[in-house]
């Protein structure tokens, strides 16, 4: 399935100075139980460069600046953390995807085996689970617990939305002994991560947080791809199928295919790009005009009076400026609950082309939730298993407040402060969108 993942379009290049230097917790001590042959163990001065933009670069080479470069992940000779002593917590939040349950199983198994850490805690029902006032019990977390849990969509321990009190969360870590914390989520959890990380700071306490990045979407700044986007991918070339043999069933035919995608339209772009029937891709990242000459109804009316058939791919957080409230209404994470797209283009399509005499029939399709909650393809269980590694071996290591990154083809150290300053999108001037329009056809949607 590579065609449809170039990774390096995915990974923006950096234009602004950005902070790389990862914080530990002290100095590393006690010898990596791993048996390693030495040439396998990661020192700190390791690291990979990112890809810059030239003017930077240039700017930056003249001044006598270096390059911006990650601390490579990777287990090191020596580590912070005494295994026989330490206690590990961790948490999924926010939505599902697939492969939360293969970074669980991976962490749990790392700690044990690689490291002969056996007291692991999960909490339950995301960052409600250190909050006393739910009462959610927490699961003492085994390998034998743990060694099927890969099979299963959703989340093992659960998961909710929502903010919760900083102060507490940190209360509880302290009073259950916690030294380190996995937080497996995207960028809101990124940001309770980095308030917990601070709260321990101001307490002097040492508890490594350590960030694994969910987000089915694809949208974390600084990651080349996040778990669960190549099974999203294919499950939704399945839906794209399905709805373009609907389609060219009937005359006039158009399949509707509705992908997840608040503001970025990876999944819709890669999953155009995989099935070549798609013939109009519409993403967050992109304006458009449903009305005019030039618009989106008349450019689809063309393509079905020259073909008899259509297929429509939009993402989730496409054409809001049409179908959001005012004002706008907020989940409870803070975030701007999304105008449904996806029927507000069908209703229309029917009106337009109803106008027209145009005897149209549509097959809409939201696979969401099926996507969502389903387990991880093959190459995503192999992805999330190195995650989990490289999460532990980093909190092993006495690494906090970072996110573990798949970058330029290596596994890095990202900071969190870094990680959550701005939203990964699609570049509508790349080779991955350019490549998006030549298979589509379509034009720019847009009258002016």
């Amino acid at each position: 399935m590579k065609e449809y993942t170039p990774h390096l379009e995915f990974t923006e290049e950096i234009t602004e100075d950005i902070d790389t230097q990862v914080e530990n917790l002290g100095p590393c001590k006690i010898p990596n139980p791993m048996k390693l042959p030495e040439a396998c163990f990661i020192t700190d001065d390791t690291r990979v460069s990112l890809r810059v933009n030239y003017n930077y670069l240039k700017e930056n080479l003249s001044q006598g600046k270096e390059i911006p470069s990650l601390e490579v992940a990777g287990p090191r000779p020596f580590i912070y953390f005494d295994p026989s002593k330490v206690k590990a917590g961790i948490v999924t939040c926010g939505g599902l995807c697939p492969g939360i349950n293969d970074v669980i199983r991976s962490v749990v198994m790392t700690l044990y085996y690689s490291y002969g850490v056996d007291k692991i805690l999960g909490f339950r029902y995301g960052l409600q689970g250190f909050i006393p006032k739910y009462k959610h019990k927490v699961i003492e977390l085994s390998p034998d617990l743990v060694k099927d849990i890969h099979t299963m969509g959703g989340t093992f321990l659960g998961t909710s939305r929502g903010h919760q009190p900083i102060e507490e969360i940190v209360d509880t870590l302290e009073r259950m002994n916690i030294q380190i914390l996995f937080m497996i989520g995207g960028d809101g959890t990124f940001r309770a991560a980095y308030k917990i990380k601070e709260e321990i700071d101001k307490r002097r306490l040492k508890i490594a947080v350590i960030g694994i990045p969910k987000t089915i979407d694809n949208d974390i700044w600084l990651v080349s791809k996040t778990f669960g986007f190549d099974t999203a991918v294919e499950l939704a070339c399945n839906a794209i199928r399905c709805a373009h043999t609907e389609a060219i069933a009937v005359p006039y035919g158009i399949g509707l295919v509705k992908l997840m995608g608040r503001h970025s339209g990876f999944i819709a772009a890669a999953a155009t790009l995989a099935t070549k029937e798609v013939n109009f891709c519409i993403i967050p990242e992109m304006d458009f005009d449903l009305d005019g000459p030039k618009g989106f109804l008349a450019e689809l009316e063309r393509r079905l009076i020259a073909r008899k058939h259509a297929v429509i791919v939009v993402a989730e957080g496409a054409g809001q400026k049409y179908v959001q409230k005012d004002p706008p209404e907020y989940d409870p994470s803070g975030n701007i609950k999304l105008g449904d797209i996806g029927k507000f283009l069908k209703e229309k399509i029917q009106e337009y082309f109803s106008k027209r005499e145009i005897p149209v029939v549509i097959r809409y399709i939201d696979p969401s939730y099926i996507i969502r909650s389903v387990p991880a393809n093959v190459e995503d269980h192999i992805y999330c298993g190195f995650l989990g590694q490289y999460a532990v071996h980093a909190a092993m290591a006495g690494k906090t407040g970072i996110m573990i990154s798949h970058i330029n083809d290596q596994f890095v150290h990202v900071p969190l402060k870094e990680a959550v300053k701005r939203r990964k999108q699609v570049n509508l001037h790349s080779r991955f969108w350019l490549s998006v329009l030549e298979s589509t056809g379509q034009g720019p949607l847009k009258n002016d």
